[in-house]
């Protein structure tokens, strides 16, 4: 069940997946975004990992920034501002953020491509609460591209072998308060598209997140609280020959009392196993144009080249 035929979609992940999927399909063919209520991330778990990003972010800049892992591209720990960048742009975004990863057991196969958690010791259960986090965001994303494969005509459980101990980051996210004038309608994260998989982004409610249409407008995302956005990344776009889109999308401060204020937000970067190879589904190929498509590449390959783009590689 949908609450749009027209729109982005806004659907219930407590509905059988295959009464949901092609409303999904279609907002992501479209807007390459949809909104997840029901999603099953426990609210009480949510709240306790909003005050704890909170409480980390407020602590002295020189105590933040000893875990800033030097010449580790930002995949774990803190992120100052000043370091990342969109592809092409000419200024940093105003962002700090915090990055949690997968951790894999010794001797795993895909252990090298990933790197050891760091935990703040001045946060007291940042360690346990954060990890439960990520095996939620990582349950429901799967529920999510069960739907997409659904859609795509693929068996349900196509994506499950892909995704398995991928390289999945889940962010946490501060944008500062601004001062004067222009804090109103304020870049705070410049136009971009997501390199990974699928993005669930918490936090979003506050308005400020912003798509580009086909038609080259932006277009606000609107979302009810306590809902996930989702939208498509450029491994799953290259996947599909760009049948469901990695759109550009930015966060700009809104307008009034907001503006001056602190935005704080939680995206989980979804990715495929580095080893996996995205080669373009044979169904997404143009059969009149049966050349016009990607060239086959590893999401690990694919994932360093990008990262070299936005200044985290």
């Amino acid at each position: 069940m949908t609450d749009s035929n027209t729109d982005i979609a806004v659907v219930s992940l407590a509905q059988p997946l295959d009464s949901i999927a092609e409303e999904l399909g279609r907002s992501f063919e479209e807007y390459g975004f949809a909104v997840i209520r029901d999603h099953g991330i426990p609210q009480g778990l949510i709240d306790r990992a909003e005050a704890m990003s909170k409480e980390f972010f407020a602590l002295p800049e020189d105590v933040k920034k000893a875990y800033h892992i030097v010449g580790g591209g930002g995949a774990r720990g803190y992120t100052p501002f000043g370091t990342e960048k969109a592809k092409d742009a000419n200024v940093h975004d105003l962002k700090e953020f915090w990055h949690v990863g997968r951790e894999l057991p010794e001797g795993h196969p895909l252990s090298e491509y990933m790197a050891d958690n760091v935990w703040p010791d001045e946060v007291e259960g940042f360690r346990e609460t954060f990890t439960k986090l990520y095996a939620a965001f990582e349950e429901a994303g799967g529920r999510v591209l069960e739907a997409i494969a659904i859609h795509l005509g693929l068996p349900r459980e196509f994506f499950a072998p892909t995704v398995e101990d991928g390289n999945s980051v889940m962010r946490l996210l501060r944008y500062p308060p601004l001062e004067g004038e222009e804090a109103e309608g304020a870049i705070r994260a410049a136009a971009h598209g997501d390199i990974n998989t699928i993005t669930l982004l918490l936090g979003a409610e506050e308005a400020g997140l912003e798509l580009l249409t086909r038609q080259g407008k932006w277009k606000a995302v609107e979302v009810p609280e306590g809902a996930l956005v989702i939208n498509v990344g450029d491994m799953l776009d290259r996947l599909t020959n760009g049948k469901l889109r990695s759109t550009t999308h930015r966060v700009v401060n809104p307008r009034g009392e907001a503006a001056y204020r602190a935005r704080y937000s939680m995206p989980f970067f979804l990715h495929f196993r580095p080893d996996y190879v995205i080669e373009t589904l044979p169904s997404c190929i143009d059969p009149e144009n049966p050349s016009d498509h990607p060239a086959p590449i590893s999401s690990h390959d694919y994932l360093m080249q990008r990262l070299r783009e936005i200044n985290l590689a």
